[in-house]
């Protein structure tokens, strides 16, 4: 180990290598807390070449690397399982370029995801991720989970919102796939292989992204509804009624207003009701956003689908209802243990299987909420518990992800595969799908030394 740490001294220097036990208990634990890998030794590079080095020199000798970014992965996807050198990305945060006239952002991989955004705020754009954590996770960790986000519904994926990449390849060649045109059909788009393979390809350096106008004017209501039939119904004529305008579409069970209120103080803005929908819009014209937007809740108040709401034009009352959508999370994880499932279904099936594991589990949880992104069927489901129950763990998987299967949902909505659902990959992927990949992650990384025991079982 003192030939290798010889090595990544003289090239990055003593102030980016991090040895210390305690500076890499935040590289080597996950963000729920569930998995801790026992890295000895953390780089921070600044640069694609000094990435480039790292991955030829331990490619050569063998040492496995584990890439991280902003570390805020809930798959377990981002920490070493055991002693993997971690590749810090968290020094490689400088904004390249960024064109005004069509909106391409060109940045390095470790800048965060609000810093970008409010950079190009500034310049009258808007980046197409939008996440709770933006606060803390980075592009490239966006990028290599093709995370999806709360307005997904108006952007769609990475995969069309990615114009560019530069990787570092497992034998620390550069792959300069860096283009800016939103046209360019000219063979393979390797890019896309990097968009969601989690680090076990190659790690991203560089990104181009298309940014999109921001809307000057933005609306939230906040609605209530008391059977998910009515969660359904207002979607659909809400997307109806508004599809020049929609930028989002939430839901939250009554549970989980429960647990904001306990344990975060949040309350919502209107009367206790089983299901909660949040809608956005955004557009040009305040007065023709909040008419729309009006005309809409009064038709599904009319039709019974909606019971009671509240609409928000003003800033600070967007960020406040916002905040209970976002915060979800950060409350669930003062319940003690938590179980998340980040899952998509067809609408029909939307909540059933809430339904369905609150029976499954009854007494021996203390928490089973859902919220997620109704716009496109994904749902987040957590139940939790005052400490980790194995009995608990044992009636939730493999269950849960059967149940998604015979459905033709997904096992992974938009957090990915990781450490975690790598077993469970069977349940969405065929075998030759798999022995594919196997086959792709072999012929780019031969000795496997990139993000190993990921993604693929």
């Amino acid at each position: 180990m003192s030939k290798d740490i010889d090595f990544f001294n003289s090239l990055l220097g003593s102030s980016r290598i991090i040895q210390n036990v305690e500076e890499l208990e935040s590289y080597n634990i996950d963000w729920m807390k569930s998995h801790k890998g026992k890295s000895r030794l953390a780089l921070r590079p600044k640069t694609t070449e000094e990435v480039s080095e790292i991955l030829k020199y331990c490619n050569k000798q063998k040492l496995a690397v584990c890439p991280q970014g902003g570390n805020t992965g809930l798959v377990g996807g981002s920490i070493p399982i055991f002693d993997e050198v971690i590749v810090s990305t968290s020094l490689m945060n400088k904004v390249i370029h960024f064109d005004d006239n069509t909106g391409v952002l060109q940045c390095q991989s470790g800048c965060i995801l609000e810093t970008l955004e409010n950079f190009v705020n500034e310049k009258g754009y808007t980046v197409p991720v939008d996440l709770g954590a933006k606060g803390s996770c980075h592009i490239g960790g966006n990028i290599s989970t093709n995370a999806g986000g709360l307005r997904f519904i108006r952007y769609g994926s990475l995969h069309g919102n990615i114009l560019g990449l530069k990787v570092v390849l497992p034998n620390g060649e550069i792959l300069d796939c860096m283009n800016t045109m939103r046209k360019n059909n000219t063979g393979y788009d390797l890019k896309h292989m990097f968009i969601g393979s989690e680090g076990t390809l190659g790690i991203v350096t560089e990104a181009a992204i298309l940014c999109y106008t921001k809307s000057s004017e933005t609306a939230v209501a906040f609605l209530g509804c008391n059977t998910f039939q009515d969660v359904l119904s207002t979607a659909k004529m809400i997307r109806g009624k508004l599809p020049e305008l929609l930028s989002s579409l939430e839901m939250l069970d009554n549970q989980s207003a429960d647990t904001l209120r306990d344990n975060l103080k949040l309350t919502v803005p209107i009367a206790t009701h089983p299901f909660y929908v949040l809608v956005e819009i955004s557009g040009t014209n305040a007065q023709y956003n909040e008419q729309k937007l009006n005309d809409c809740l009064s038709l599904l108040m009319e039709k019974n689908h909606v019971n009671d709401g509240t609409i928000a034009t003003e800033p600070s009352r967007i960020k406040a209802i916002w905040s209970i959508r976002e915060r979800i999370t950060e409350a669930l994880l003062k319940e003690g243990h938590g179980y998340k499932y980040d899952i998509s279904l067809p609408l029909s099936d939307f909540y059933k299987i809430v339904e369905v594991m609150r029976q499954r589990l009854g007494q021996k949880v203390t928490r089973c909420v859902a919220y997620g992104h109704l716009g496109d069927g994904n749902l987040h489901f957590n139940a939790t518990s005052h400490t980790f129950d194995s009995e608990v763990l044992a009636l939730i998987e493999p269950f849960i992800y059967e149940w998604t299967s015979e459905r033709k949902g997904s096992i992974s909505a938009e957090h990915g595969i990781g450490y975690k659902k790598r077993e469970y990959l069977h349940y969405n992927k065929t075998n030759e799908a798999i022995n594919l990949m196997k086959s792709m992650k072999a012929l780019i990384d031969p000795q496997g030394i990139l993000n190993p025991y990921k993604v693929l079982p």
